[in-house]
């Protein structure tokens, strides 16, 4: 058999056992085995890959190593410059649309108070979830390693915290997701886009004090629910991230110069 070396970057070492992490492993593949197969038997989702390379040339999924080759494989990022390599897809992996599993119901909310399109959908189980993040297009988050394997996927993230507050952390940062935050933007109920409506046209569907101490409301365009910086917005605020709080704030400033 071909003896090959492998070494996996960033992030992707948390998918491999402590031992492993951050050192080139030498592995022994079967005949024919292409690199997308060795990667994701040490652990490693295809769907966080964004580049491989042997003996650093850039390769496809579908690369077959040969005797001695140095395999690296590195994880979606932009602090590298690359331009002159070709990553293992021709569409981007950070693409700011979500599908989410059945265990990360909070975290699509708070993904959705950050202005993501973050669904989250019955069915859960894993050939709807497949269906609809391929067709779609859309980053399929997951706590299931084993579902991020699987073929027919193209863009995943296997989410590693437990906590909700600390997932939505993770997934800003680990896809680097700053530019695209529009804090409640969308319907953290049902995912649907925020639109500004006249306050006269919805007064009488607002409780009287609200009605008196708020001017500006906004409407869900799918589910019709109602939005109004009441006593829960500034709890809302003190959840977001630091640079989702300073998108709000600056588009407060340019609302503020406006009715001025």
């Amino acid at each position: 058999m071909s003896r090959v070396s492998v070494r996996v970057f960033q992030e992707l070492n948390d998918h491999l056992p402590k031992e492993r992490r951050g050192v080139r492993v030498e592995l022994e593949p079967a005949p024919g085995e292409t690199v997308k197969t060795i990667v994701e038997n040490l652990g490693v989702p295809h769907t966080e890959i964004d580049l491989i390379t042997a003996n650093g040339t850039s390769v496809g999924f579908d690369y077959r190593p040969l005797e001695g080759d140095e395999i690296n494989v590195y994880p979606m990022f932009e602090s590298f410059d690359v331009t002159e390599l070709t990553r293992v897809r021709s569409a981007p992996l950070r693409t700011p649309r979500f599908e989410l599993d059945l265990h990360l119901g909070k975290l699509a909310r708070l993904l959705r108070m950050c202005g993501l399109d973050a669904e989250y959908r019955p069915p859960f189980d894993d050939p709807s979830l497949l269906d609809r993040s391929v067709a779609e297009r859309r980053v399929l988050l997951s706590r299931d390693r084993e579902l991020l394997k699987h073929k027919r996927l193209t863009h995943g993230y296997w989410v590693r915290s437990q906590d909700p507050d600390r997932q939505l952390f993770e997934v800003l940062a680990r896809l680097d997701l700053e530019r695209e935050l529009q804090p409640f933007s969308r319907c953290m109920r049902c995912n649907g886009t925020l639109e500004p409506v006249p306050k006269e046209r919805v007064v009488h569907e607002v409780p009287e004090r609200s009605a008196r101490a708020f001017n500006e409301f906004k409407r869900c365009t799918r589910c019709d629910k109602l939005y109004w910086k009441g006593s829960h917005y500034e709890r809302m605020l003190a959840r977001l991230p630091q640079p989702a709080r300073r998108t709000e704030s600056a588009i407060n400033g340019r609302c503020e110069k406006r009715s001025t």
